[in-house]
């Protein structure tokens, strides 16, 4: 079959933090994609500001370079996807695997495979493409490559891998020096025998299939991602696999449903370095974005109008954890940051806070997101959002707060199914890496959440790595207490595992909230009574309304408190008049934090300005009724 060898697509996959967008941008600085004059940013390719604030890549996203040969052969374009590396992205990975003909699997030269190495390594495996190995942070001075390169082939044959697939090359880099190597330095220290990327892109060239293709073939085309534009309206990302895309051209497009309709496309263009440029044609194995569809959705297939033949669809893994994501209930609705309307008129004047509003954005969401999933509930301004974890669905809601919306959210549950009339529940693989010292207090965290112990390995570093199958509610709220018990030196990455039968009650969370019992502005005077109860979640100064948690109890049962007590002033001067008391700084919790700390019977309330946690029946005395109802069996 005809192959073109001008072109090469591959996807960076690896675990959250090994260098994966650190190494595009070198290869993008060598490859010459950048004029010498221009202002460079670090991690390039992670443009979204989240991506930026986290330290984590969330959308997977596509660059292109010229590779010039060094035997001053014809430029060869390497199209390259950046994957994220967290597995409740699973569905921008799926989405990126599918565009590409092999993988550069990157590895930490210190820390080995971990739960989300060994989870997009499977997704490469299932789709048989070739992978390449790419030991990255050789210059780490606790480095132990020979190890880390073992470790590898044993995670290759636990996962089934098939001969060909074991026989990988191996490339040694330091991705932030711009440097890789053949040849496997010390530990700890950059390759010495070379002084570039040269051998890394050589090795891609080299083990890279080129795309083949049938002269013969009619026009197929697979959408993989959307993107949208002020100008053209919503453009896809498609890979050409068989025929030619042409600018103006007419072709068949292929809807989710089956049906066929026939569309014009309006613009055609190709990835540069991080830019697209306008261009005349696509070939067979190119990935280029294409505008004239308004609706397209991901999956769906270009192809021949006289000869329409649909492409696979796009499956991704089923939903893991889903959350309730409502309108703003609480007294506070539509007040800004302080609560006090007249003063945030200005902030409060795009505020979105209406049913039809989330409902629009929700649906949004789902155009570009093919891992997510929205269901009506019983109320018609509420709707449970299920997607892979728990990290998904806040970024989702950290989204949607940063455009103006206030929501409510309810505590995060799991997605159950029946199998042979048992309900099981979702599971998953979680990896520890902590000092030996705090082992003991890892293990006992692990225990209440039903946590089984796999495997658990000392490497003679004062570390220790333990593997535990634990269900997936019992990691929520895990992560807060995992660093308090590990005292902020602990490592913790999970997996999904599938679904085992249902484990039975799970208790987390020991202590109960402090729940303020009226409206009003919290007082230092009160903070100081108050902090002997327990931990405090408010600032002096902070309004709150009947039904709002401002702390944590020191005991397992709520407590109502008066939170905006002030001094009385009298003219009569006390003995203890000069002494001072400190107010403790208060707790500050983030949106995971809150959503992590919530009971059944509380949520979050999210505002642009701020994230509060309440109880979802604010009135003192409906709740008290309900619980005693609950305590009587009626």
């Amino acid at each position: 079959m005809p192959t073109r060898h001008d072109i090469r697509n591959v996807a960076i996959v690896a675990h959250v933090d090994h260098g994966k967008t650190t190494i595009v941008d070198a290869m993008l600085k060598q490859a010459g994609a950048f004029a010498a004059h221009q202002h460079l940013d670090d991690r390039m390719m992670d443009s979204n500001d989240l991506e930026r604030e986290k330290g984590i890549t969330i959308l997977a996203k596509n660059t292109a370079v010229k590779y010039h040969p060094k035997d001053g052969g014809a430029p060869i374009t390497i199209n390259i996807i950046d994957t994220p590396g967290h597995a409740d992205f699973g569905g921008e990975v799926e989405r990126g695997l599918s565009m590409v003909d092999a993988v550069v699997l990157l590895v930490d030269a210190s820390e080995g495979p971990l739960p989300q190495t060994r989870f997009v390594l499977r997704k490469a495996l299932q789709q048989k493409l070739p992978v390449i190995l790419c030991i990255n942070k050789t210059d780490r001075p606790d480095s132990r490559i020979d190890e880390v390169v073992n470790e590898t082939y044993d995670l290759f044959l636990d996962l089934d891998a098939d001969e060909e697939q074991i026989e990988f090359p191996i490339v040694y880099a330091c991705g932030r020096d711009g440097v890789a190597s053949l040849t496997k330095p010390e530990d700890g220290t950059v390759p010495a025998d070379s002084d570039s990327l040269e051998p890394f892109f050589s090795t891609i060239l080299e083990h890279v299939p080129a795309p083949v293709f049938d002269e013969e073939a009619p026009l197929q085309a697979h959408v993989t991602n959307l993107d949208a534009d002020n100008f053209l309206g919503r453009i896809a990302l498609v890979r050409v696999e068989q025929g030619e895309l042409r600018k103006g051209q007419t072709v068949a497009w292929i809807k989710r449903d089956g049906t066929i309709s026939n569309v014009r496309i309006t613009e055609l263009m190709m990835t540069e370095a991080l830019t697209r440029k306008p261009a005349e044609v696509a070939g067979p194995g190119d990935i280029c974005a294409v505008a004239g569809f308004p609706d397209i959705m991901i999956g769906e297939t270009l192809a021949d109008p006289e000869n329409p033949i649909a492409l696979p669809l796009i499956s991704v893994d089923e939903p893991a954890i889903s959350m309730t994501i409502g309108t703003n209930t609480s007294p506070m609705v539509g007040r800004g940051g302080s609560g006090k309307g007249a003063d945030a008129k200005s902030a409060v004047k795009d505020r979105k806070v209406t049913a039809r509003q989330v409902k629009d954005r929700l649906d949004r969401e789902l155009i570009g997101n093919v891992s997510l999933r929205v269901l009506d509930t019983e109320r018609p301004d509420a709707w449970e959002v299920q997607g892979r974890g728990e990290l998904a669905l806040a970024i989702l809601v950290e989204q949607m707060r940063r455009e103006g919306f206030e929501l409510t959210i309810g505590k995060p549950q799991v997605v159950t199914q029946e199998i042979d009339g048992k309900v099981h529940e979702p599971v998953e693989r979680m990896t520890v890496d902590v000092p030996e010292e705090h082992m003991g207090a890892v293990t006992q965290l692990m225990g209440v959440r039903k946590g089984r112990m796999d495997n658990m390995s000392n490497h003679g570093s004062g570390w220790v790595r333990m593997e535990f199958v634990v269900p997936s509610r019992g990691l929520i709220g895990f992560r807060t207490e995992f660093l308090t018990g590990t005292r902020g030196t602990g490592i913790a990455h999970s997996i999904h595992e599938g679904h085992e039968p249902w484990f039975g009650q799970l208790v987390t969370r020991n202590n109960g909230s402090l729940v303020a019992d009226r409206a009003g502005s919290v007082t230092p005077f009160a903070m100081i009574n108050l902090q002997e109860r327990g931990v405090l979640f408010t600032e002096p100064g902070t309004e709150v309304y009947e039904g709002m948690i401002v702390g944590e109890n020191s005991r397992s049962d709520d407590m109502d408190v008066n939170i905006t007590k002030e001094k009385k002033l009298t003219n009569m001067r006390a003995a203890s008049a000069d002494n001072t008391e400190n107010v403790v700084p208060p707790r500050r919790l983030s949106l995971e934090q809150s959503l992590e700390f919530c009971r059944d019977d509380e949520c979050v309330e999210v505002t642009p300005e701020a994230v509060r946690i309440r109880k979802v029946v604010l009135d003192q005395k409906d709740r008290s009724r309900t619980a005693s109802r609950a305590k009587s069996g009626k």
